[in-house]
């Protein structure tokens, strides 16, 4: 039985680097050698030109090399799970995460890796006014249980600053980088940005998703009244930014058509597939190869009108006349039409334009209205994003039962508008929001009302958003949906989401080991029982589950066995038993019957199995509960 350590690969998170380096091995062997990379062997392949760093196009700034690495670095924290401040904790697959946003999405890479469909943020815009958080490369971790415990302050990202848009870049790059590696080959990111830095994150992007996956600069018109004291221009737009993961997986679903009422759809001839209108079958000028006699119904012969022809060829048409898409008028003699379903106009959508109006998705003042509403009308924070803005994102990129990720997730928007869209079409979108504690400044509205920090507020939100949707009668979907993978989404029982798991960043629950002489005693002390004072037993299952790459909405059931508690996850994927003492044979014997229990089907599925190290009373009961373990079939066996 080997034990975890903070050496240990699995206490920490994904090793990008380590990831990187068997990729590049694999795609060319001869470029990694003894665990390094021969850059001159690597420049070869790629057909390196002579020009100095000088001359080549790129974006460069102070910091940017140690940012790059912040990205490929581990980290030695957690997530504390909250179910007090969770709602429908059991049932749940939304995810709220209190924390820095870097360190979650650290912690994020094994458990969604390229699971993610949508990110959308709304990052800080670098005014002067807003924060810029700034990264410790030595101890994320403790500088921001630091910033948002003890010294409960923020600083601003001002332009006499002499590293103004170094700074926001810094603070940017290690993040992005992260956070496509959790999108899907077909996921998409909206940026939400204005002219103070715009320029730079389009070259960011560039470098990061690659230019070749740029999507869109939309232009959003969130103002409808110009502000008559700026000296030159009233700005009334702001811009999201979209990139791909892969622009060749990427589909646009377009805008939602919401034409129902047109009277240009009727059905006279009761076809199950809904209302339809006609229109003309000739077109001109005329091709010889789709000039063809046709006989209506009534058996009067009609042709092209002269000059044109028929716009499908004689096969195509024959084939849209068996599918009852021709119409020859209700007494079958007229000049023939194809029928064009709504039902298929509304699958095809309306392809977006790149500047989205205020009277489609909503403007700022609007924004801020609804929050205020929604809050009995205290007025908590400020510029929030309407909901429709960003419910027209979720429209074009996800699915029915997609992940949406919000790593600066603020008042939490992006949660109203997945749940809000899931009860229009009846889906199962998922959510993941994050935000940094930012506290409340102190005479705020928000302070006086109680809320100590933002993520306070935006929980709140949450909660309060949850009961408004779920107070409305649920919309009948716009848009067919295609349900063919989960056939169960069906109105009888449809049930729609609007709970959360709360989870808090913190440092590990298990004690580092210290060497240094005059920490000598306490780290003697810890060795004995290295779980962290204040830490309780469900602290440390769910950091063995993120380090374990299992989801944090993963379903976790209790049992007993033996008279100690064993925790059984994913379906017998992951089996911890944290008891401090009194771990047996029989203990094992009783693990060993759960996992034949509830192992799923197939080759290949194993069981991991976790103990506290502590919890055995000697060396002998540890190697009987191995072997005991190992006739069971349970090879992975660890310790903490």
């Amino acid at each position: 039985m080997d034990k975890i350590t903070t050496n240990d690969p699995r206490s920490k998170s994904a090793d990008l680097v380590a990831d990187n380096l068997a990729r590049l091995a694999q795609l060319f062997p001869e470029t990694v050698k003894e665990g390094k990379v021969d850059k001159d062997a690597l420049l070869d392949l790629i057909g390196d030109t002579d020009d100095t760093p000088d001359e080549r196009f790129c974006l460069n700034w102070a910091g940017k090399a140690q940012a790059r690495r912040e990205a490929q670095k581990q980290s030695l924290g957690t997530l504390r799970p909250c179910p007090a401040e969770s709602v429908d904790w059991d049932t749940t697959q939304n995810v709220y995460i209190e924390g820095d946003n870097l360190e979650v999405l650290k912690l994020l890479q094994k458990s969604y890796h390229a699971q993610v469909k949508m990110i959308y943020i709304d990052p800080p815009y670098n005014t002067g006014k807003d924060f810029v958080y700034k990264d410790d490369y030595n101890d994320n971790i403790k500088n921001y249980l630091k910033l948002t415990g003890q010294d409960r302050s923020l600083g601003t990202n001002t332009e006499s600053d002499g590293r103004y848009h170094s700074n926001w870049l810094n603070m940017m790059y290690p993040r992005l980088k992260l956070a496509r590696n959790l999108l899907r080959d077909d996921g998409v990111i909206f940026i939400s940005i204005d002219d103070h830095e715009v320029a730079q994150l389009r070259k960011l992007c560039d470098e990061i998703f690659g230019e070749d996956n740029f999507v869109a600069q939309i232009i959003w018109e969130r103002a409808f009244a110009p502000v008559n004291l700026m000296k030159h221009f009233s700005t009334s737009h702001d811009y999201a930014l979209c990139y791909s993961k892969n622009i060749e997986e990427a589909v646009c679903n377009g805008i939602r058509r919401t034409d129902t009422a047109n009277e240009r759809y009727q059905n006279p001839d009761n076809d199950i597939r809904g209302v339809w209108s006609s229109s003309d079958i000739s077109v001109g000028p005329a091709v010889q190869a789709n000039i063809y006699p046709i006989t209506t119904p009534s058996g009067r012969v009609v042709e092209p009108p002269a000059g044109r022809s028929w716009s499908l060829s004689k096969k195509a048409f024959f084939e849209r006349l068996q599918d009852n898409r021709i119409w020859f008028g209700s007494d079958g003699d007229g000049v023939p039409r194809i029928k064009r379903f709504l039902s298929d106009l509304r699958k095809e959508g309306i392809t977006p334009m790149t500047i989205w109006k205020y009277v489609d998705v909503g403007h700022s003042q609007e924004a801020t209205k609804a929050l205020k509403e929604l809050f009995d009308g205290q007025n908590l924070l400020d510029y929030p994003k309407p909901i429709a803005y960003i419910k027209r994102m979720l429209e074009l990129y996800t699915a029915s039962d997609s992940l949406i990720l919000d790593f600066f997730s603020g008042s939490a928007t992006t949660a109203h508008a997945v749940m809000q869209l899931n009860a229009e079409d009846e889906g199962r979108r998922k959510y993941i929001m994050v935000q940094l504690p930012e506290p409340c400044p102190e005479g705020s509205e928000a302070a006086t009302a109680g809320y100590k920090n933002i993520c306070e507020i935006g929980k709140e939100r949450i909660r309060r958003a949850g009961r408004k949707v779920l107070s409305l009668p649920v919309v009948s979907p716009q848009l067919p949906i295609d349900f063919s993978e989960n056939r169960e989404l069906t109105t009888d029982h449809y049930s729609l989401d609007t709970g959360f798991r709360v989870y808090k960043l913190d440092s590990s629950n298990i004690n580092a080991w210290d060497d240094t002489p005059e920490n000598l005693e306490p780290s003697l002390d810890n060795a004995l029982d290295n779980i962290k004072q204040g830490r309780s037993e469900e602290d440390v299952l769910y950091e063995i589950l993120i380090k374990y790459g299992l989801p944090l909405t993963e379903q976790v059931t209790k049992h007993d066995i033996a008279g100690h508690a064993v925790y059984e996850v994913g379906a017998g994927t992951l089996i911890v038993c944290l008891s401090d003492r009194g771990i047996n044979i029989d203990t094992a014997e009783g693990i060993g019957e759960l996992w034949e229990s509830v192992r799923p089907e197939g080759e290949g599925v194993k069981c991991n199995v976790v103990f506290r190290d502590s919890g055995f009373d000697s060396d002998t009961d540890k190697t009987n509960v191995l072997l005991t373990l190992k006739q069971h079939g349970i090879l992975n066996v660890a310790s903490i």
